[in-house]
């Protein structure tokens, strides 16, 4: 089952992010810290209440958060460009104990879904080129490369 996130969810969402930034930290540890997490409790708390922050999450029969989708409503308006509401996927992981069931595809579909149901022009993602496995999933999907972020360190 898919359902928005509730603040009850709070204790398995905090196991996922920390999941999820083991990936990031293991692939640049220049950049992420090992053992941290991109939103304390009380960020999830103001999050789940927060209607243009849905957070949908997937469950098993006994309610138990197995993955999750964390999105963002965007507007954009501005002299060069059509006026567009856009749902931004912040955030998309499944426990690694339950990846390959399709849960992700399942999350992915219902994003897309609310996106046409609340008039969204399109679904957008930014993807960290050191996750290849979630790049090849989200070409899977459908989506398409929109712009490239480079970098050089000095």
């Amino acid at each position: 089952m898919i359902r928005r996130a509730r603040v009850s969810d709070i204790e398995r969402l905090d196991h996922i992010l920390f999941q999820v930034q083991d990936v990031h930290a293991n692939g640049r540890p220049d950049i992420f810290i090992k053992g941290a997490k991109k939103y304390n409790d009380e960020q999830l708390t103001a999050i789940i209440n927060d209607d243009q922050r849905p957070i949908f999450v997937y469950t098993d029969d006994n309610d138990m958060v197995l993955g999750y989708a964390f999105c963002i409503y965007e507007y954009v308006e501005n002299n060069s460009m059509h006026k567009m509401k856009t749902l931004y996927i912040d955030d998309l992981c499944v426990d690694e104990n339950y990846r390959r069931r399709h849960i992700a595809t399942d999350l992915y579909h219902y994003v897309l879904q609310e996106a046409s149901n609340n008039d969204c022009y399109r679904v957008t993602l930014n993807v960290w080129c050191l996750n290849g496995s979630a790049m090849k999933f989200y070409e899977k999907m459908g989506m398409n490369k929109l712009k490239i972020v480079m970098e050089q360190i000095v």
